[in-house]
């Protein structure tokens, strides 16, 4: 199985490839059209800010190539929220695969970013195959995805939001799989399993 991860200097790229490697899975970090339109499956990681990335993504034609891809994609944190429409993070304009919006979390009462463990719940996608509802997951992120229709997975923090969201051959998850322990472990492999 080749498996490509998007490279676009976005952070959480070698965690990723070390996830999937304790999976027996080996896996290159590219930002050539051919190589990621060749891959049977497809990883979009990354923890970063939303304008620099879609910058980045747009100089090279990757935001066309991304669009165009039929097989399995996986979006990962910063990666689930440029597949949405539009980023309050510097007011970005994103890749629009899911018409959701991305918000800044505004609760003063609340610690940004959303950084450790909380639980997924409502679970609805082939990646929760065997993943328990409520199941713990590893989170780090200080804008979230409004829930909506296409939600996959929800978590609570201040508001309710999109944990996993999923449209077609596109999967996207705001937590780190490759961080949330035996349950984080299972999602890629479901991934993997599409």
């Amino acid at each position: 199985m080749k498996v490509a991860i998007v490279k676009y200097n976005a952070g959480n790229i070698a965690s990723v490839q070390n996830a999937l490697g304790r999976l027996g899975v080996e896996s290159i970090v590219s930002d050539d059209a051919d190589v990621l339109r060749r891959a049977d499956k497809v990883i979009f990681p990354g923890v970063g800010e939303a304008s620099t990335a879609m910058r980045y993504l747009r100089e090279r034609n990757l935001d066309a190539v991304i669009k165009s891809l039929t097989q399995p994609v996986l979006g990962i944190c910063l990666g689930m929220q440029l597949l949405c429409s539009h980023s309050e993070e510097n007011d970005t304009e994103c890749l629009e695969i899911f018409p959701n919006l991305v918000k800044r979390f505004s609760d003063e009462h609340l610690k940004i970013p959303h950084m450790g463990w909380n639980t997924i719940s409502d679970l609805r996608s082939p990646l929760f195959a065997e993943v328990t509802d409520n199941s713990y997951a590893y989170f780090v992120h200080g804008y979230y995805v409004e829930t909506s229709e296409n939600a996959a997975a929800s978590c609570e923090y201040g508001t309710d939001f999109a944990a996993a969201i999923l449209t077609r051959n596109f999967y996207a998850v705001q937590f780190h799989p490759e961080k949330s322990g035996v349950a984080g472990t299972l999602i890629l492999e479901n991934f993997l399993n599409l």
